[in-house]
């Protein structure tokens, strides 16, 4: 019953970057491919699990924040709670 509902996504591949770039940047020795494969495995099974699977609720709008920053992030939220509050 929430006023405004987002569906928070980002492209595999960005997503599997930026984790590479967070543990290689604290020294850990992993291999990008290895995180790609890791993150689309998970998806696929937070998406296909019996019990309260990931979807995207009906009424709810995309943010997909692939290629965008936080604060880009902030204002498409304030842009989109006031379209859709109205405050």
């Amino acid at each position: 019953d929430a006023e405004l509902k987002i569906f928070m996504t980002a492209d595999p591949k960005v997503r599997a970057e930026r984790r590479y770039a967070e543990l290689t940047a604290k020294g850990d020795n992993v291999s990008f491919e290895e995180i790609l494969e890791n993150v689309v495995s998970r998806d696929k099974a937070d998406m296909s699990r019996a019990i309260s699977p990931l979807q995207q609720a009906e009424d709810a709008i995309v943010l997909d924040n692939s290629y965008m920053t936080i604060p880009e992030q902030m204002e498409w939220f304030d842009r989109e709670y006031q379209r859709v509050v109205g405050c």
